[in-house]
């Protein structure tokens, strides 16, 4: 049997973690947690570019780690293309081996969540202003809009995101 991959994806504090572990919680599974959280709150100092490379290897080292504990869904809290994302808007340019392990990478449904929830403060957090919450939705939108990938948009409150988060899953 072969294991479905589910990315959630968008802007900060949009509720990604919340739904990743209530998702594989309801679906009796595992999910990967952002390898970046533990990364830099160990870090001890502002992350640099080349910081993103380490992280990127610990996330897909994650999912892979996990792939076997898996039931039927393994399901992602965020992927390669979010380091992508903030590579390009911090540096202007994102690392070779990074955009090849994205191409290599494949998943089988976006989860992209909305910025209809409040921000909630939290030291790793960088763009609280509503229009950089738009911003980063806008790039993420496009992202899984031509990633031809399938792909649901997540809104609404905590059930409704379930809800239209299960449903995606059970249509794949």
């Amino acid at each position: 049997m072969s294991i479905k991959k589910i990315v959630v994806i968008g802007p900060e504090s949009t509720g990604k973690s919340t739904l990743s572990e209530a998702l594989a919680s309801a679906l009796a599974t595992v999910w990967v947690p952002e390898f970046a959280r533990g990364y830099l709150e160990a870090l001890g100092r502002p992350y640099e570019q080349e910081d993103l490379l380490t992280i990127a290897r610990g996330q897909l080292a994650a999912e892979d780690q996990l792939m076997g504990q898996a039931n039927k869904y393994l399901i992602c809290d965020t992927c390669l293309q979010v380091i992508k994302v903030w590579s390009n808007h911090k540096y202007g340019t994102c690392d070779e081996s990074i955009l090849k392990a994205i191409k290599e990478r494949k998943y089988d449904l976006y989860l992209l969540t909305g910025i209809d929830m409040p921000w909630t403060y939290d030291p790793l957090r960088e763009h609280e202003a509503a229009h950089w919450r738009q911003h980063f939705y806008s790039l993420y939108l496009t992202l899984v809009a031509e990633s031809g990938i399938p792909w649901v948009a997540i809104n609404g409150s905590h059930d409704e995101r379930m809800m239209l988060a299960l449903e995606a899953i059970k249509n794949l």
